[in-house]
């Protein structure tokens, strides 16, 4: 899609995601084609419990497109911007008399003033400050047996599968050397419970920053990220959000990566106000943008 000016494409073929097996379909593009463990290794161990119970009839199903996931936060609308959407067929497959098909809506976001300040300062791509949220529909429902059959034993398959889909997306979003901290829970916006993940991950900046003598300097450097992920059902849907943001300004990195006897602070008035101020904006403002954000998706 075009948003802001920028196309980010990420379509991956089911070949490239290893699925060698049963029928998919994604549409264009489907950044998310990636999500290996969302496939039927994982979301098919629900699948053999359903099968008496679709004879009675007890099963329900959602007709339709599935629904965007909803970020309730006004923080999405006034700092964010649409970089990356994705709708598909996750997979396909017959269980005994069931038919069971994973349905995927997700929609990526990038924090529009660090992206922008890194691509007129260091001429940079990507950015260490994303946000995305997804929501799978299971059809038929599975995991809305009666009485919960199959639903702790759903989601204890679902959530490690979504840390391994929340690291490629990171990966697509240009971080490297991205490692699991610690887990947790949290209690998001709709009353549910979310089992959280905190990850460290390393975003480098490589490009060109011109300096005040009118000449230009090679930047290599990397910026530290942490990355949270929540994963919850909200009685309908499995629900997916996480972000990433650096623990450090960038400026520092760009303080690091200068020869010495340059001044990174004249380096910066090079690059103007607005790319100042994100590029100095301290970690926390970050951590709680995403944090509100994770909580807020419905």
């Amino acid at each position: 899609m075009n948003e802001g000016g920028r196309r980010t494409d990420r379509a991956t073929t089911d070949e490239a995601a290893g699925r060698t097996t049963g029928s998919t379909s994604c549409s264009t593009p489907c950044s998310t084609s990636n999500r290996t463990a969302l496939t039927r290794r994982r979301l098919l161990a629900a699948g053999a419990t359903a099968g008496a119970i679709a004879t009675a009839g007890c099963l329900g199903t959602r007709e339709g497109a599935v629904p965007d996931p909803v970020v309730t936060d006004e923080r999405i609308d006034e700092d964010w911007r649409l970089i990356d959407e994705s709708a598909g067929t996750v997979f396909e497959e017959t269980v005994g008399p069931v038919t069971i098909r994973a349905l995927e809506r997700t929609l990526v976001y990038e924090y529009v003033d660090l992206a922008e300040a890194l691509a007129e300062t260091f001429d940079a791509e990507g950015s260490p400050t994303v946000f995305f949220a997804t929501r799978i529909d299971l059809r038929p429902a599975i995991d809305r047996l009666p009485g919960g059959i199959g639903f702790e034993r759903l989601m204890e398959e679902v959530r490690p599968a979504a840390e391994e889909a929340f690291r490629q997306q990171l990966r697509e979003s240009g971080l490297e050397n991205v490692t699991l901290e610690e887990t947790d829970t949290a209690t998001v916006a709709s009353g549910h419970t979310a089992t959280t993940a905190l990850f460290t991950a390393d975003f480098p900046i490589e490009g060109e920053t011109p300096l005040p003598d009118g000449s230009t300097e090679s930047i290599d450097g990397v910026l530290e990220v942490e990355a949270r992920l929540g994963v919850w059902h909200d009685g309908t849907d499995v629900m997916l959000s996480g972000g990433a943001y650096p623990t450090e300004p960038v400026s520092e990195v760009l303080s690091r990566s200068l020869p010495d006897g340059v001044d990174a602070d004249l380096v910066l008035d090079e690059a103007g106000g607005d790319s100042v101020n994100a590029l100095s904006t301290e970690p926390e403002t970050f951590a709680e943008a995403v944090d509100a954000l994770l909580v807020s998706v419905e």
